[in-house]
């Protein structure tokens, strides 16, 4: 079933010029996306079209099949968006509080909604900051506390702007964890903003590269990486893995991306071992 249906002739922020033309996109219940672009290539403005927050002229959105004008018609698809700044999300005085909120207007009973919200607080591992103040939490604190809220409403579409932002690599490394969980075992729809294109192997079964005011390539990000001219248009990189890799050994040959490694794993498994 698709989860996501967008269609718009073009999409940009009021008053502007439109920052994405001619887009057309389709996500499959459960899969993971990863919208990769430099910066102001429309990902965030993708994004926020999704949820009714921009519009998209000449064109709809549909979430889990349902009309979305506006970011109540997203709610009610039951779609959630992670802003990429916390504070212009965090709305509670202490990090529970704020969790809270989106269970409890949901009309949620205080003993569902307290165990949505410690599940999620527990999914972002800052279970045990629950009683913190929200000014007294960092910045990326702040960035997992927006997470953990979003994810205690226990949303069908989840999207997620630029969320290891402000993360340390172990934090990165548990979020990418979550994220692949929330698809592969709990069957979410993730579409997630981000230019770590290190960290995309690890949560996202598709990636979407974003250049020139247009979708430039859509495939298993393996395909997309291989493309190494739509990247230097789109102003990104390889992984540093692929990238290594590219300058060590013949770049594949077309139609051959899956000899592309993009995780240390995936590195060491293509080399022969060498006998001393």
């Amino acid at each position: 079933m698709t989860a996501i249906a967008l269609r718009a002739t073009g999409i940009g922020y009021p008053g502007r010029a439109a920052v994405l033309r001619d887009v057309h996109l389709d996500v499959a219940e459960g899969e993971s996306v990863a919208v990769l672009g430099g910066n102001g290539a429309g990902k965030t403005a993708l994004l926020r079209a999704l949820v009714g927050l921009l519009p998209t002229p000449g064109g709809r959105v549909e979430l889990s099949g349902r009309r979305v004008a506006s970011p109540s018609d997203a709610v009610a698809a039951g779609a959630a968006l992670v802003l990429q700044d916390p504070d212009d999300q965090l709305l509670g005085a202490t990090l529970l509080d704020d969790v809270l909120f989106g269970p409890r207007n949901l009309g949620l009973p205080d003993a569902e909604a307290r165990r949505r919200a410690e599940a999620a607080l527990s999914a972002v591992h800052i279970a045990h900051l629950a009683d913190r103040a929200i000014e007294a939490l960092s910045f990326g604190e702040r960035k997992r506390a927006c997470i953990a809220g979003m994810l205690a409403m226990q949303p069908r579409v989840l999207l997620l702007d630029e969320p290891t932002a402000g993360l340390d690599p172990a934090g990165e490394l548990a979020l990418c964890a979550t994220l692949r969980a929330l698809s592969e075992r709990q069957g979410a729809t993730l579409v997630i903003a981000t230019h770590a294109v290190d960290l995309v192997p690890l949560f996202a079964g598709r990636a979407i590269l974003l250049g020139d005011g247009r979708i430039l390539a859509d495939g298993p990000p393996r395909e997309v990486f291989a493309r190494g001219e739509l990247l230097e248009r789109a102003r990104l990189r390889r992984p540093w893995v692929a990238e290594l890799w590219t300058r060590m050994a013949p770049p594949p040959a077309p139609g051959r991306a899956a000899d592309l490694p993009l995780t240390l794993e995936e590195a060491l498994a293509c080399m022969t071992p060498v006998s001393c």
